[in-house]
């Protein structure tokens, strides 16, 4: 047996129940891993509330993990029983061991430690295609990056070229330069207009936020 964290129901943090379940056999291209660590993201808050529909239930939530394998189905060469693994994306992480397609798994280095492994998957994609592929960086850019405290803020500069800029926490940093970077909303017209949040409300809450 292996123990899952599962709901039964939409609904808050109560919702989640810490159950016995039979541990799963790797079928052809599967891996069967244990977990030594999986990622918290807002989108299994998303699944638990039913804001994003389950494709049933019960349900075990979470995308992310890291573990090591255990054993491997049929047809699977990429990994083998105890490859130190991470991965992001399907649904099934909050658990002890699972079965997981084995094409969805990345080695992880003896130097990167499952808690690291598990939390960047999700936010080091999210970094790739945002600097790769929605839009190609070049040097010189300006980033600006909102909420930058959070993990794909964190993981940008890996993904910079010298010269791009990054706007972060208040300080612009690029080209060895560091300056103030106030923050503008757009939308700070409409929050201080008469009938709305006045403009000391406003700036008690949002003068000193930065980007």
């Amino acid at each position: 047996m292996t123990h899952a964290i599962r709901i039964h129901a939409n609904g808050g943090p109560e919702a989640m129940q810490w159950e016995a379940v039979p541990t799963p056999e790797p079928g052809p291209g599967e891996a069967l891993i244990r977990h030594g660590a999986v990622g918290l993201n807002y989108i299994d808050v998303y699944f638990r509330t039913g804001l994003y529909k389950a494709p049933s239930m019960p349900l075990v939530i979470g995308q992310e993990g890291a573990g090591t394998v255990l054993a491997v189905g049929p047809g699977v060469t990429a990994v083998a029983p105890g490859d130190r693994v991470a991965y992001a994306g399907p649904l099934g992480a909050y658990c002890t061991e699972r079965v997981i397609p084995a094409d969805r798994l990345v080695k992880l280095p003896d130097a990167i430690s499952f808690e690291t492994g598990a939390a960047m998957m999700l936010q080091g994609m999210t970094v790739q295609y945002l600097l790769r592929r929605t839009y190609k960086v070049q040097a010189g850019d300006t980033i600006v990056v909102h909420a930058a405290a959070g993990g794909v803020g964190l993981i940008l500069p890996v993904g910079q070229a010298p010269g791009r800029h990054r706007d972060r926490r208040g300080v612009q940093r690029g080209e060895g330069r560091a300056r103030p970077c106030p923050w503008r909303p757009p939308y700070r017209r409409r929050l201080c207009e008469p009938g709305r949040r006045g403009q000391a409300h406003h700036r008690r809450r949002h003068g000193a936020r930065r980007v």
